[in-house]
């Protein structure tokens, strides 16, 4: 072979190597994230306990079943909340050795290795967290015990980025459900640590972070939105029936510094709401339902669901945290879990690239989130979700079209109904088939000309 030809190889391989690396990736706008160059609709599942509690023919069947259920996207943490760094494995594991970040117990991540890699075949990705966030700031809950600093958490980094690098279904997510704290170096260890996994794979480019807190305002983008390493600003918004999410989700999409947002830790599915069961009940399909459609048109790129079974894999001879619970196993096939696919399905229907919130598009678009109208569009379809079936009117003129042809989905199980065609150039008004509490709806208005099938 001449030399000329070596060197033609050679770049296509260091070429294809970079394809490879960039598995995914923020889209041009900024607004969305990619996956092999395609839009990626990211719907996860805060799966937070599973390379800790579950043996390696529970994750499998965990895994397939909510591939099968659509999701997309699996949030997992490596040192786990539960005493993750005590309590060993289902193998007798525990992550570290002597609580030495620098020492990582090759068994035990050999089993992460395994979810990750069955999570592949399964066409899930893994939203990776490195530790829960109390093995840095303990707080007033968590077991801890505090074994970070900024160089070990770096040198750890480094050794978990080197060895996922090849893997093609890792997201990388920081933090864990902590704010750093104000005149503390919980920021710099964090800093460190992304450093260490962008050093690992390879460049800051070769890998995808963001960052997991606790409730509040404006997200992980409160300490690290300047930062190169921080990809797209993520929310959790607690276990209360109707925060206003949207409000911090249409703040973040809004900076000017543009990177994508998601609500990675809304209310979950049988939670006590705000933690007190006696007076407020546990969470229902529909508040989990609420929040995902808000959160969306609002302008996130995707959205999390959560079950308080299934974080916390609840299973028999294991205390259930906050409360009775039915067994993981059970808690999979939820209403609320088996209605996400409904909105993957919703929101892939149509082009997603071009999407934006747009509450200018209803004439009632200030109402609180338990019957509010939120409003997403992109150039030539409108979506209009109306939280307890509250009638509404359109504005004209928002998407292309002379014509215009509407109908209405159905969130609890996919169906539509014929809303009927109208013009683009008056104010419509629309009145959903049902209303009231748990009768929520999502008006789709298309530009007749483009033919668009139904969901």
């Amino acid at each position: 072979m001449k030399p000329n030809r070596l060197l033609i190889l050679a770049l296509l391989c260091c070429s294809l190597a970079g394809v490879r690396a960039q598995h995914y990736a923020v889209s041009e706008n900024k607004r969305f994230l990619l996956k092999e160059g395609k839009p990626f609709f990211w719907l996860g599942d805060t799966a937070w306990e599973l390379f800790h509690r579950l043996d390696r023919s529970d994750a499998d069947y965990y895994l397939q079943k909510r591939a099968e259920q659509g999701f997309t996207v699996i949030q997992a943490v490596a040192l786990a909340e539960f005493d993750g760094l005590q309590e060993p494995n289902p193998y007798g594991e525990k992550p570290l050795l002597n609580n030495d970040p620098t020492k990582p117990n090759e068994n035990y991540f050999k089993h992460v290795d395994y979810i990750i890699d069955k999570a592949a075949t399964y066409g899930l990705t893994i939203a990776f967290l490195p530790t829960w966030g109390d093995k840095v700031f303990k707080n007033t809950w968590g077991k801890g015990p505090e074994v970070f600093n900024e160089n070990n958490a770096k040198v750890y980094g480094k050794w978990l980025g080197n060895r996922y690098k090849a893997k093609p279904n890792v997201i990388w997510v920081l933090g864990g459900d902590r704010q750093p704290r104000k005149d503390s170096r919980d920021v710099e260890i964090w800093r460190a640590m992304a450093a260490g996994i962008a050093e690992g794979v390879g460049g800051h480019d070769k890998a995808l972070m963001t960052y997991h807190p606790q409730p509040n305002k404006e997200g992980s983008s409160e300490w690290f939105h300047d930062d190169e390493w921080f990809d797209f600003n993520m929310f959790q918004t607690g276990h209360c029936r109707d925060t206003p999410v949207y409000d911090n989700i249409q703040r973040s999409y809004n900076r000017t510094l543009i990177k994508p947002v998601l609500d990675a830790e809304p209310v979950y599915e049988d939670h006590p709401i705000c933690f007190n069961v006696k007076e407020n009940g546990t969470s229902s399909a529909y508040d989990v339902r609420k929040s995902a459609y808000l959160d969306l048109f609002a302008g996130a790129f995707g959205h999390t669901y959560g079950c308080h079974d299934i974080w916390q894999m609840y299973s028999p001879n294991r205390e259930a945290v906050n409360g009775p619970h039915v067994f993981w196993q059970q808690a999979l096939d939820l209403p609320g879990a088996l209605e996400m696919k409904y909105v993957r399905k919703l929101l892939e229907s149509r082009p997603i690239l071009d999407r934006v919130p747009d509450q200018s598009i209803v004439v009632e678009n200030a109402l609180p989130a338990a019957e509010r109208v939120q409003a997403t569009r992109g150039k030539d379809y409108i979506f209009i979700y109306t939280a307890s079936g509250k009638p509404f009117s359109v504005n004209p003129g928002k998407i292309s079209g002379d014509n215009l042809e509407a109908f209405w989905y159905d969130p609890r199980n996919g169906k539509v109904r014929d809303a009927g065609k109208f013009d683009n150039k008056s104010v419509s008004k629309f009145v959903p088939p049902t209303s009231g509490y748990g009768h929520d709806w999502v008006l789709v208005v298309d530009d007749a000309a483009k033919g668009y099938q139904k969901p």
